[in-house]
């Protein structure tokens, strides 16, 4: 490490190989691990815990105090899993009394000028295109996708294996395994595509369509649709991930695109 045009406080614990370019600042209370590279003109705040190999990109600002006049200086913290890497200018605030954390998980790639707020909840291997932008206390599962310049409304939460395409405004809850796209945002088919590149079988494809054609395209309502694939689906983790999603869903899931 040892960059003399960089500030880093000594109370911070940096592991012994991370690299830190010129004109950065690292405040107290702050962990990073073995492997990080951060870049110039990078500010990482009190309350950030950041894991290895990780690479954050110039003029990102890290754990920021939140956005949110109900914040009281709570001692919360910002996580970032290993293997993640933040690109330029992305902002992630810590959490609130809510969550007391924000959370981005392992292997995601967080594109340019993407913000995430405070008491978000990321999982594994997400990617964020550019200009995304989570409001707080949003839910997002693994492997989902954002386009560029996706917003995601406070309390949203969006399912694993989800593709939301670019310019989207997420006002409701988007289930696992599905593709979102349209005004107002609606389902337009399953995920198919990066489904197969994680390996799923053509059978489990096909029975995600099936559950999807009950939920979206037989015009039955939501509470008919999960008593019919319960019934008549058999259950499987799939199965049982996206009626779990439907049963637990707050702001209610988006309507089919064919939906009144």
């Amino acid at each position: 490490m040892n960059q003399p045009l960089a500030y880093v406080h000594p109370g911070a614990k940096i592991a012994k190989n991370v690299v830190i370019e010129p004109f950065t600042t690292i405040h107290n209370n702050v962990i990073i691990g073995e492997g990080s590279w951060i870049g110039s003109n990078v500010t990482i705040m009190e309350g950030a815990r950041i894991g290895k190999n990780v690479s954050i990109f110039p003029g990102a600002v890290i754990s920021a105090v939140p956005q949110d006049k109900k914040f009281n200086d709570e001692d919360t913290v910002t996580i970032i899993g290993d293997n993640t890497t933040i690109r330029e200018c992305v902002t992630i605030n810590r959490g609130t009394s809510d969550r007391m954390k924000t959370v981005i998980g392992s292997n995601c790639w967080i594109m340019a000028y993407c913000h995430v707020a405070h008491d978000c909840i990321i999982g594994d291997n997400c990617i964020f295109s550019n200009n995304s932008t989570l409001a707080g206390h949003v839910n997002v599962g693994d492997y989902v996708i954002l386009a560029g310049m996706t917003a995601i409304q406070q309390f949203c939460s969006i399912g694993s294996h989800a593709f939301i395409t670019g310019g989207s405004l997420v006002r409701k809850d988007v289930p696992p395994f599905v593709k979102a796209a349209r005004e107002p945002l609606s389902y337009v088919g399953i995920n198919s595509i990066g489904l197969r590149r994680r390996g799923f079988t053509t059978e489990k494809i096909r029975e995600v369509q099936d559950i999807y054609r009950i939920l979206y395209q037989k015009n039955y309502n939501n509470s008919q649709a999960v008593a019919i694939i319960e019934a008549e689906m058999e259950a499987t983790p799939e199965r049982d991930d996206i009626l779990e999603f439907i049963k637990n869903s707050q702001r209610g899931i988006m309507k089919g695109y064919f939906s009144n």
